[in-house]
């Protein structure tokens, strides 16, 4: 090698490690994340053999961290942001300080300063951004109310832990640290006393949250639609990278935001464009690999002999991590008189730790404040809980029935009651919040009576087309859809609806494929819709499956588990436009020669015309 390329060695090492690991884990039905921490343990420099650059890989997972976040502002409305605000606020501000209380606990019983205590505490006390959005967006929740909830209460703790990072170094003195240590401050500092310094930070959070509303609100709309006039596709996809990094990396150093936060609000902004949903395809191939490269990121900062020298400590940690923090948030739910499917995912979402704890150790270390056993204990813990969070959802929804049956009336109760005053709160100001939709959370969705139907999944662009043909043709049919403001248009145009993903057995089950005569499959997701067709093969054989790809290998794979029809988008468009020439072709006159003029003997009447020309003494045929 002529020169030293720790860049591309650290992407390739850990992107390559990943994919052979994570399909591994895959093929034992292991969460691929596993697999994608292992890799980062094995090029960490805690293990032998190559080590990868360590400060390289977090600067590359920070911009996955940036891109997932924009995607989720992308399919994220101020108005969703402020219809969960009175849960997620409070929610979010008692869990953390819960939470901080638990490890200020444990660190008291390990004999560390109130210091200490407090930064441990704040560092277990908010969830990875990656981990949490990673797992909504597995289970198609993002746009669901509980995906609502989820990311307003992580936006909340977003912002407290930016209000934490910006107040411990004017406060490190009075705790027992010292500020003259070797951390990055702000430029500009200036002798505030601990409220001076709040108000500045509040005040720049504000101040970069009316320029995006004012400012960002006018111009991102208008640069994407410029682009898109342009017609250029790589240009289009540079503009969406370059607002979502850009608004990112302005909004911390001019504002003090987070990078998260400003690509969040960047996103939001986006949203609002026409263009929005094309903006989210063209970044969800770097979203994805970026966010594989955070975890890579978390694994290299894992040393494996820490489990054999802090058993118990670590074991205390996770705890805190995993059960408390997430009781917590369990019983504020519920205390707001949500469901308790609700209250179970938001618990389990919450039941991990990640990159802002990761910044907070090292500023406490940095600050003389937090031991070094702390952030190797902060770790360890981030490392577990990510590793455990996949068993802790499949925990939630085992629990769900039980937790049903045994306080399902009295949930039911409280949430018929929550369907009145507290929706005029905006606890519930959601189209579906209903009485209605609320036996639909606690008790499944009810099955329809439909026979000789049509089951019609995902209304989009394509399978709303595709259910407006239906009604107009006044065939019986309904849709399985898990989008809230999806769900709220259907039920107003009075079309029957199963809410959930449709790979769910339950949510399938309701729409009868039984009894159904037809299977339209209007979702562009190859894989999931492979795993309904085969749910629908094994409920009824005789079913007719037409499904939709976007390349031959999804149509041979498609075909190949059990799908009558396939189409291809691309080729449907090229059959539409041979079909236009062909009937253009046949209908116009023929092409005249350039030196014919019109009234030449081209354009004259045939020769046995009656009104033909008298004077032609040509033979007649």
């Amino acid at each position: 090698m002529p020169h030293e390329m720790p860049l591309i060695a650290t992407i390739v090492a850990g992107l390559g490690l990943a994919f052979i690991l994570g399909a591994l884990a895959n093929r034992f039905r292991i969460p691929p994340l596993v697999g994608y921490l292992i890799a980062g343990v094995l090029v960490g420099p805690h293990t032998p053999g190559f080590v990868a650059d360590q400060e390289l890989a977090l600067e590359l997972a920070e911009i996955g961290v940036i891109l997932l976040m924009f995607g989720v502002g992308l399919h994220f409305s101020l108005k969703d942001l402020l219809s969960v605000r009175a849960i997620a606020v409070p929610g979010a501000v008692v869990q953390i300080g819960f939470a901080t209380l638990l490890g200020w606990g444990l660190a008291w019983m390990l004999g560390w300063s109130a210091g200490a205590g407090l930064v441990f505490g704040l560092a277990l006390s908010v969830a990875s951004t990656v981990v949490l959005l990673k797992a909504l967006q597995d289970r198609r929740m993002i746009e669901t109310e509980r995906g609502r909830i989820a990311v307003g209460w992580l936006i909340v703790e977003d912002l407290a832990m930016v209000l934490a990072l910006v107040i411990l170094p004017a406060v490190a003195g009075l705790l027992g640290g010292s500020t003259e240590r070797n951390i990055p401050m702000p430029p500009f500092q200036f002798d505030f006393s601990v409220w001076g310094v709040l108000g500045v930070t509040l005040a720049k959070v504000a101040a970069f949250v009316v320029v995006m509303l004012v400012v960002g609100r006018r111009l991102i709309p208008w640069v994407l639609h410029y682009v898109a006039h342009t017609g250029s596709r790589e240009l289009f996809r540079l503009s969406v990278l370059a607002i979502a990094l850009g608004v990112a990396f302005g909004a911390a150093k001019l504002f003090g935001v987070s990078l998260a936060l400003g690509a969040f609000f960047a996103g939001m902004i986006m949203s609002e464009s026409p263009l929005s949903h094309r903006a989210a395809e063209e970044s969800l191939p770097l979203r994805d690999a970026f966010s594989v490269l955070f975890f890579v990121s978390v694994g290299m900062l894992f040393d494996p002999t820490s489990l054999l020298r802090e058993t118990w400590p670590i074991l205390a940690t996770l705890f805190i991590i995993v059960i408390g923090k997430s009781a917590a948030a369990f019983l504020i739910v519920i205390a707001f008189r949500y469901p308790i499917g609700t209250a179970l995912i938001i618990s389990a979402s919450l039941a991990q730790i990640g990159e802002f704890s990761f910044i907070l150790a090292e500023l406490g270390v940095g600050l003389g404040l937090l031991p070094e056993q702390g952030r190797d204990l902060i770790l360890a813990g981030a490392i577990l809980s990510i590793v455990l969070n996949p068993l802790v959802f499949a925990a939630a929804e085992r629990m769900k029935p039980w937790a049903e049956g045994r306080f399902g009336k009295g949930a039911a109760a409280t949430e018929a009651k929550a369907a009145g005053p507290a929706t005029e709160a905006g606890v519930l100001a959601t189209p579906t919040a209903s009485p209605k939709n609320v036996r639909r959370e606690e008790d499944g969705p009810p099955p329809t009576k439909l026979v000789n139907h049509t089951i019609l999944i995902g209304y989009g662009r394509v399978g709303g087309l595709v259910g407006e043909s239906l009604r107009n043709a006044n065939l019986p049919f309904l849709v399985i859809e898990d989008g809230d403001k999806t769900i709220a248009k259907l039920h107003a145009d009075g079309v029957e609806v199963v809410e959930g993903n449709a790979a769910n057995a339950q949510v399938f089950a309701a729409a009868n494929p039984m009894g159904a005569k037809r299977l339209v499959l209007a979702i562009p997701n190859a894989f999931e819709a492979g795993q309904v067709i085969l749910r629908a093969r094994a409920a009824n054989p005789s079913i007719v499956v037409i499904a939709r790809a976007h390349f031959d290998a999804e149509v041979e794979h498609l075909k190949g588990l059990g799908a009558d029809t396939v189409i291809m988008g691309e080729r449907e468009i090229a059959r539409g436009i041979v079909e236009l020439i062909v009937d253009e072709t046949v209908k116009s006159p023929q092409p005249r020669l350039p030196d014919e003029e019109p009234g030449s003997s081209t354009d004259a009447p045939p020769a046995n015309d009656a009104k033909g020309d008298p004077d032609d003494t040509r033979p007649k045929s």
